[in-house]
């Protein structure tokens, strides 16, 4: 994980493919509203809007029809001995609801079983527009910061070349993704596939486990991947 805590964020809430949401339930006991906190999958927009895929039939989708203030819980702090000393993140925003195609893409890619109920009449995809976030980065490391601090720079033509990037390297170039998971981040198992692109790094995923692999150098147009993805192939076989 990054020193830089804007960084730090960016790589964590990238990283994770399922976060607690917080909302405010409606009056339920005719006396005040109450905080309510379930588990969501998630992906991540290109400029780190979280996306959000629905029903209005749970419960938190009644509460963001009443209030759209939402807090989001990203978790890094799986397998250590320690959990208190491994990075988390909270992203504050508010949740929209969209029929953009590029924010179903990229949750779809991320998350292939959801196509089975995306189209069900009562399921809606959502972005979570940030507002704030605080980093715990593990014990006194903790910053606030603005949605313009953790807002990674803009990549030019990446939005409309992303889904023809990952078809082409699952693809051509299957061998070089087993690479990456294999020699670069030392994953085992096999049928791993691309499932997104950004500026920052990959999103990798091989069944139920997911990973994310960060670029040595953020890329600035869409024509800088081609050499990146090549750069990354040829530092894992020189592992």
């Amino acid at each position: 994980m990054s020193d830089d805590p804007p960084q730090a964020v960016r790589e964590l809430v990238r990283r994770c493919d399922r976060a607690a949401l917080a909302t405010t339930l409606p009056d339920l006991s005719g006396s005040r509203n109450w905080p309510y906190a379930s588990l969501v999958l998630v992906a991540v927009g290109h400029d780190l809007s979280p996306i959000l895929l629905l029903s209005d039939l749970a419960e938190h989708s009644k509460a963001i029809a009443a209030d759209d203030r939402v807090s989001l819980l990203f978790d890094g702090t799986a397998g250590l001995a320690q959990p208190l000393t491994g990075p988390r993140a909270t992203l504050l925003g508010r949740a929209v609801r969209t029929d953009e195609e590029t924010v179903r893409r990229r949750f779809l890619a991320r998350h292939p079983d959801a196509e089975l109920y995306a189209d069900f009449g009562d399921f809606h995809f959502y972005r979570v527009v940030p507002e704030r976030a605080h980093l715990v980065g593990g014990f006194g490391k903790i910053h606030w910061l603005s949605a313009a601090e953790i807002a990674p720079a803009p990549v030019a033509g990446l939005d409309e070349a992303e889904a023809d990037i990952v078809a082409h390297m699952n693809a051509d170039h299957a061998d070089a993704i087993g690479l990456y998971a294999a020699k670069l981040l030392g994953l085992s198992g096999d049928g791993w596939c691309m499932t997104g692109i950004d500026g920052d790094g990959i999103d990798l995923r091989a069944g139920g486990q997911t990973a994310r692999l960060v670029f040595d150098t953020p890329l600035a147009t869409a024509a800088d991947a081609r050499q990146a993805l090549v750069d990354l192939a040829a530092k894992a076989r020189a592992v």
